[in-house]
């Protein structure tokens, strides 16, 4: 596909729904007792692929576009599937059903696309195996296929190396079942949504500190979900509007919770126009409407416990960091080279292709802003987040980009390149 700079961007846009909640609906939905309707799901092919996992194990879901329902059976009512679980390109949606299936009275098999066979899953097989669940790596090397044999399990105080949301998870949904208190420490918060949704669907859970703890439930119940916009797609269309001269986005109903918006922090601190609106917490989770304006950045250091709050948005981040006047160091930020591609790595080559002035580190990147950049040919490794970040890109580059295979935004954001157009971009 390819992409031409553009004057300006402007307008409104609504994104889809947060792909965490959306992944969390449906998996807590379906081990739940009763219906629940999930509002501004989002329909990108990771949500699907959750979607598809439980419907294998007999739970009945009716997505009509606008709206999903999913009839639970209760927190023992899955039933062995009858083929491969297929996680598609779902890192989510392996790690967290990992946790649920531990404690299944079937055994069970997960695998994924290629991407998702080469994801590290030993960092949730050691603390689910702690508690007794029988999980084997099926090429030995620690990550997909997985054959997972359900057990009874015993409660845990885990304390993670890492902080990461998919092993918090895994670990509390597993400690649903458990037979005591069960915790997760980590080294700092990671996003919070399976804590919150768990809280509403009646489980006790609480957070103290860096550590979330559970007590196992006898039952959850069905609710009504009302689905926020999600941020790392908004910080698109953030850092769009900041970095292309002479533009005004109004962005719609964003979900800004305090573990996922660390990229409003960064904005700030280089010096963006940004402005909250309508602030509300309707969907259970605090949203804004957000709107930016093109603004005169400046370098920054991102580090240390706000690395977790935007892990998603750093390509984006340093593609901002590009058009900002200095240096911006992004450290402690390891945790890139494992998600659909090193995207570390992957920055760095295609920025630097593009003539930006970027070092990569051992753990993040230093990038010297205000180099021009131009068009080139960019390998997107078939990572949604690589591919859109590019295409914001090319909206000041000179010349021609062409992105290879661009169309892996459906994994998050399927209307991405018609809302970027509808806005201005070429």
């Amino acid at each position: 596909m390819k992409f031409y700079p553009c004057p300006r961007l402007r307008g409104e846009i609504t994104i889809p729904g947060d792909k965490s909640i959306s992944h969390r609906a449906v998996m807590l939905g379906s081990i739940a007792k009763g219906t629940t309707r999930i509002h501004n799901f989002l329909q990108g092919a990771d949500c699907l692929s959750t979607i598809s996992c439980f419907r294998q194990m007999g739970i009945e879901i009716e997505n009509n576009g606008s709206s999903v329902l999913v009839h639970g059976k209760g927190l023992r009512g899955l039933k062995k599937p009858e083929q491969i679980l297929d996680c598609g390109n779902s890192g989510t949606t392996t790690r967290l059903i990992s946790g649920i299936l531990a404690a299944q009275p079937f055994p069970s098999t997960l695998t994924g696309d290629q991407s998702i066979q080469k994801r590290p899953m030993k960092r949730i097989i050691d603390p689910l195996t702690q508690m007794g669940a029988q999980i084997r790596s099926l090429h030995g090397n620690g990550c997909a296929p997985l054959e997972i044999t359900g057990s009874k399990l015993h409660s845990i105080h885990f304390s993670s190396p890492v902080a990461s949301a998919q092993v918090k998870s895994a670990v509390l949904l597993a400690g649903l079942y458990g037979d005591g208190e069960t915790s997760v420490t980590e080294p700092s918060v990671s996003r919070n949504h399976t804590e919150l949704m768990l809280s509403r669907f009646g489980a006790n859970v609480r957070t103290e500190g860096t550590a979330a703890i559970l007590l196992p439930a006898k039952e959850l119940y069905g609710q009504e979900i009302f689905v926020p916009g999600d941020i790392s797609s908004a910080a698109f269309f953030i850092a769009a509007g900041l970095i292309v001269p002479d533009s005004e986005i109004l962005i719609h109903n964003v979900g800004i919770n305090p573990t996922r918006s660390g990229i409003l922090k960064v904005c700030r601190d280089m010096g963006a126009d940004l402005t909250l609106l309508d602030e509300n917490q309707e969907s259970g989770e605090p949203a804004a409407d957000i709107l930016v304006k093109s603004s005169t950045l400046h370098g920054t250091v991102i580090e240390g416990a706000l690395i977790p709050t935007l892990i998603d948005e750093l390509p984006v981040i340093a593609a901002m960091a590009c058009f900002a006047e200095g240096q911006t160091i992004i450290r402690d930020a390891a945790e890139l080279k494992v998600k659909e591609s090193n995207r570390i790595e992957a920055m760095v080559r295609s920025l630097s292709a593009m003539g930006a002035d970027v070092k990569e580190t051992e753990d993040g990147m230093v990038i010297h802003g205000k180099r021009p950049l131009h068009g080139a040919r960019i390998d997107s490794r078939a990572d949604h987040r690589i591919a859109m970040t590019f295409a914001v890109i090319s909206c000041l580059a000179e010349g021609e980009t062409e992105i290879t295979d661009a169309e892996c935004v459906r994994i998050s954001y399927p209307g991405f390149y018609e809302d970027l157009q509808r806005l201005g971009a070429r």
